[in-house]
């Protein structure tokens, strides 16, 4: 089942790069008592996620954060090691949190991930963005196939 505005978001943990390394953050850590933009990306380092998705979050970062969002996060089917070496190589550190989920866990409780085996990419995370609210799901946007535009840091910010 897709996760859809009201609903809870899941219970589950991220991988995280820290400067000792690989860590881990809970989705309680992440989401409670906060006002968070989630956005997934199918993969770190791919044309549409690396020019047009991530750095629209890193610009209009603190506009999103002057409409009351306290973290901003990008979510892969990648692992922790790959999302942190994409976060630095984007300049995200401080303006975007990078969430791996590198065996698909967290994005399968979502229910949306991707069959991009077509690809030879495996099971992936659509695109998407979600507004959450204290662990509760405000708004969803999940793109067409092919399309960039719902999830788009612009749409996000209208929608706040």
């Amino acid at each position: 089942m897709t996760i859809k505005a009201g609903d809870r978001m899941p219970s589950g943990s991220f991988g995280v790069m820290t400067d000792k390394g690989p860590g881990s953050l809970t989705s309680d850590e992440l989401f409670n008592g906060k006002k968070v933009v989630l956005f997934s990306v199918p993969g770190a380092f791919t044309p549409t996620c690396s020019a047009k998705h991530l750095p629209g979050y890193l610009e209009h970062a603190d506009a999103l954060k002057a409409k009351g969002v306290d973290t901003i996060a990008c979510l892969a089917v990648n692992d922790a090691f790959v999302m942190g070496a994409w976060g630095k190589h984007a300049g995200a550190d401080g303006k975007v949190t990078m969430l791996a989920d590198g065996n698909c866990a967290y994005t399968k409780a979502l229910g949306l991930e991707l069959d991009a085996s077509g690809f030879g990419m495996g099971t992936r995370g659509q695109r998407f963005a979600l507004i959450v609210d204290n662990g509760v799901v405000k708004n969803v946007f999940v793109e067409a196939p092919m399309e960039f535009k719902v999830s788009a840091a612009e749409n996000v910010l209208a929608n706040l």
